[in-house]
């Protein structure tokens, strides 16, 4: 761990690619890695997931598939047409890489301490067992930076 970071954290996670059709790449994927496909599923809607993009509520879904590469996960990512940063993304610039992503803890105060430092946030959500938030972090990084914070 770096605690001299700005997320306390040096070690990437994740690394996440929008795609049109998650089915046809993530066979691409398993055929290249020599590994069976993942079965891929859909995220939950606003109900459960409590998305906001733009501080605003979304019904937006994605259907996700993902590989375990060692201690880096490769994310496959198909959105739905409901207002989110992956449509936006994907509308605005094709198929590939959206994200790379850091576990954090303290949340909120990562959220802010990235804000402080011209990072804004995009979208937020809760999943099972934890929480996600992606951060406008393409101007200085050249991507964004999705935050992860697992519950223990």
């Amino acid at each position: 761990m770096n605690t001299s970071s700005l997320l306390g954290t040096n070690f990437c996670t994740q690394i996440g690619i929008l795609v049109h059709d998650v089915d046809k790449v993530s066979q691409s994927y398993a055929k290249f890695l020599g590994v069976e496909p993942p079965v891929p599923f859909w995220t939950d809607g606003h109900d459960k997931s409590e998305a906001l993009h733009n501080e605003k509520p979304t019904n937006a879904r994605a259907k996700l598939a993902f590989f375990d590469l060692g201690s880096l996960q490769l994310e496959l990512i198909q959105p739905d047409h409901e207002p989110s940063t992956w449509r936006e993304y994907l509308d605005a610039h094709g198929e590939g890489v959206h994200h790379i992503a850091f576990e954090v803890q303290g949340m909120k105060e990562k959220i802010m301490l990235m804000e402080r430092n011209g990072m804004p946030l995009m979208q937020k959500g809760e999943y099972e067992g934890g929480r996600y938030a992606y951060m406008d972090s393409y101007e200085p990084l050249k991507v964004t930076m999705e935050l992860l914070e697992n519950d223990k």
